[in-house]
């Protein structure tokens, strides 16, 4: 589960944690604001004990009805929900990373282009679905839902 985000790695070099695969089920999730070659913020639920990312460029949306491009990543370990740090140049996504909001999910529904949840969290609170783009597998829309 974990082979794209190690292959990717010097763990010699990076303070990023290597990880392993858990067994999950806390339904956490974590936003985190990356200084990379762009500004961009990592989206990640924890799900069958890995973090499921995306890459938000303009950041979660905030207002009902607001869509965001969210590039679906390879999975992170669950040890990456606490991550803060300089990723050292040279290194795959060198840049400073700082936690933007984290708390937990209720997972509303998960369908293999779908998926619904009720975030709790300071930032980011009520409904959101990630919604899979046909014929770009990666490319997915995070969108606020209406709440109440």
């Amino acid at each position: 589960m974990l082979e794209g985000y190690r292959a990717r790695r010097d763990f010699t070099a990076t303070p990023e944690p290597e990880g392993k695969a858990g067994r999950g089920g806390e339904n956490r999730f974590v936003v985190q604001e990356h200084h990379a070659r762009s500004l961009h913020y990592d989206f990640r639920l924890e799900m069958d004990g890995v973090l499921r990312s995306w890459a938000v460029p303009k950041g979660p949306p905030l207002a009902p009805g607001v869509r965001r491009l969210a590039v679906q990543v390879e999975d992170h370990p669950v040890e990456y929900i606490d991550f803060e740090g300089e990723i050292p140049a040279g290194q795959y996504g060198a840049g400073r990373v700082s936690i933007w909001d984290k708390g937990t999910y209720v997972l509303q529904e998960s369908k293999p282009d779908e998926l619904k949840v009720s975030l709790k969290g300071k930032k980011l609170r009520g409904h959101y679905a990630l919604v899979r783009l046909p014929k770009q597998p990666k490319n997915w829309l995070l969108i606020k839902g209406r709440d109440g």
